[in-house]
């Protein structure tokens, strides 16, 4: 390699786009070709446009806490992950898989018999002292027992190359908008290294999502059903991503002071009258939907509307009560809930987990905690997680303390050395870890969209690739099986 890629060390880690010797891998030979010739001054322009395109659409994403302020132009890297067909084909299979057991086991904790529990698969104690577990879900039928209809599962890969779960996402996912967006600022900004007819295309995300929920529409809808999305309001920190995406479907964007029930019908109010709704994609959280069934201080929700859910007037998506699937209490379970309700061996492995009630895996963690991950159950946004070789002594300590005084709180999972790919730092082109976060709609059927939301840890050595954090993104190319 030469120019920017010349110094470029691929030994650190599994490097995505480079083999450890230094050869291109195959699905970015033709990439790395077409870039080949630019220097410095071209990628400081293809950032800078970018950012500017980003910043005149108000494309941003807000990060609390931090005297700098909140809102933040979405970070986009200009070196693209790129996934070949074959190698997407078997990510989808595993995704479908995963996703379908966690649908059956939600369907049977809700509204079945708890066979995973009454079978000894899961501890019923696990389950119910879930935050996410919740009572007012229990016998709320959801069309194609689809409660995940939209679910966002977090990959990676170690130094073997292989992916693994990292995490599921089961309640409110996000990040979509994110993808799409990148597409289209990448394509305008970097047009001679973007190989359009070789790429799968991401622009219909939207006509994906709407096929979706029409199909879990309940059957009093009729062919075209009312679809609306339910967001906090523009003080939320995905507002962008809930604006886009009734766009993208053609459907209203509400505030819960927009919505009203009556006789276990829900309407929006119109300046035509009251309209009645099938459908509601809510960014709102359990707690947050309705004070009457939840928070009575709720000035977010709609009162009564669970009512309509329970009375199979309103499908909710995603249904109330998904993040008992995707407690991290929950996840080192998965894998033998897959092999519980599909009878198949899990296509997609989780990272190695450890639980902290366990008496004898406590002890063996608390003693190696400097070489191990350890992350809080009730955190998100990679808030909280103590990564063991950068810890302080000090930190080590107190996060000890915390595991002997909350056993239920806390996994700890071995150290994944997450892999690399080229990413811009003002200079050159430098190994940056990341994940993958693609994104599975359930319907009637299941779709895997293609590619996902590349997220890139741009400081050197980090393993957080959080946006929150201090992470970027990268647009992500799932090659067709007819590239040329």
């Amino acid at each position: 390699m030469s120019g920017l890629l010349e110094h470029y060390d691929a030994s650190e880690a599994w490097d995505e786009a480079i083999e450890r010797d230094g050869t291109p891998r195959a699905a970015y030979r033709r990439f790395l070709d077409r870039i080949a010739g630019l220097d410095h001054a071209a990628i400081e322009r293809v950032e800078s446009l970018v950012a500017e395109e980003f910043r005149r659409q108000g494309i941003t994403f807000t990060v609390y806490d931090d005297d700098r302020g909140t809102e933040r132009t979405w970070p986009m890297d200009p070196f693209p992950r790129i996934i070949d067909a074959a190698e997407w084909t078997e990510l989808e299979a595993g995704l479908a898989q995963r996703v379908s057991a966690l649908n059956r086991f939600l369907e049977d904790l809700y509204v079945g018999e708890q066979a995973a529990i009454q079978d000894g698969v899961i501890p019923r104690w696990l389950v119910t002292s879930s935050s996410g577990f919740e009572r007012n879900a229990v016998g709320i039928q959801v069309p194609h027992g689809a409660r995940c209809m939209i679910a966002g599962v977090d990959v990676v890969r170690g130094d073997d190359g292989r992916y693994k779960v990292l995490e599921d996402n089961l309640r409110n996912p996000s990040g979509i908008s994110y993808v799409i967006e990148n597409r289209a600022a990448m394509a305008k900004a970097f047009p001679n290294a973007f190989d359009a007819g070789s790429i799968r295309p991401v622009d219909d995300y939207g006509r994906y999502l709407r096929a979706t929920l029409e199909e879990v529409a309940p059957a009093s809808a009729g062919d075209r059903p009312n679809i609306v999305i339910l967001t906090p309001g523009v003080y939320n920190s995905a507002y962008f991503e809930h604006a886009f995406l009734a766009r993208a479907m053609g459907v209203e964007l509400v505030e819960g002071r927009d919505l009203v029930v009556d006789d276990q019908v829900l309407y929006a109010r119109t300046v035509d009258g009251l309209s009645p709704i099938d459908v509601v994609y809510r960014r709102i959280d359990d707690a947050f939907l309705d004070p009457v069934s939840f928070r009575p201080d709720s000035t977010l929700g709609v009162a009564g509307l669970l009512s309509t859910a329970r009375a199979g007037t309103v499908t909710l998506c995603n249904a109330i009560g998904n993040g008992v699937a995707d407690d991290k209490a929950v996840y080192p379970y998965v894998p033998d809930l897959i092999r519980y309700y599909l009878s198949e061996e899990p296509r997609l492995d989780n990272v190695q987990t450890y639980v902290m009630w366990d008496n004898d895996q406590r002890a063996e963690c608390l003693a190696r905690l400097d070489q191990l991950v350890i992350k809080p159950v009730a955190e998100s946004g990679g808030y909280g997680i103590v990564i063991g070789p950068h810890a302080t002594d000090a930190e080590l300590a107190e996060v000890a303390r915390k595991i002997e005084s909350d056993h239920r709180g806390w996994i700890v999972q071995e150290m994944v050395s997450l892999s690399t790919l080229p990413s811009w730092t003002g200079a050159e082109f430098a190994p940056r870890r990341l994940d993958l976060r693609p994104f599975v709609l359930t319907g009637e059927r299941t779709r895997i969209f293609p590619g996902g939301l590349t997220r890139v840890a741009m400081r050197e050595g980090s393993m957080v690739v959080n946006s929150s954090q201090g992470g970027g993104s990268k647009d992500t190319w799932v090659l067709s099986e007819t590239r040329s």
